[in-house]
């Protein structure tokens, strides 16, 4: 199993973590678009769900009308604790 970065993960398999795997290896490239595409597909359907936050724009990352959501909806279930910790800016 090839991973993209330095942290290893048990699949009971083989693993060989590759720093910057993904311009490296084509076959970490593939994976790497294919998993944003199918984030990318899974954030247009919570967008349905939770309109008010624009989540079909921004896709969940840390854009200025993301910020804006936060500010003014509060975070919605499907917000990560990690970047909601980097949001209100608790550690």
């Amino acid at each position: 199993v090839l991973i993209d970065g330095n942290r290893e993960k048990d699949f009971g398999l083989p693993v060989k973590t590759v720093v910057k795997g993904d311009s490296l290896s084509a076959n970490i490239a593939a994976a790497s678009v294919l998993a944003k595409v199918s984030r990318d597909d899974v954030m247009l359907e919570m967008a349905k769900q939770y309109p008010a936050y624009g989540f079909d724009i921004h896709k969940g990352y840390p854009t200025r009308a993301h910020y804006d959501a936060l500010r003014a909806y509060g975070a919605c279930p499907i917000h990560r604790m990690s970047f909601l910790k980097k949001f209100y800016g608790e550690k």
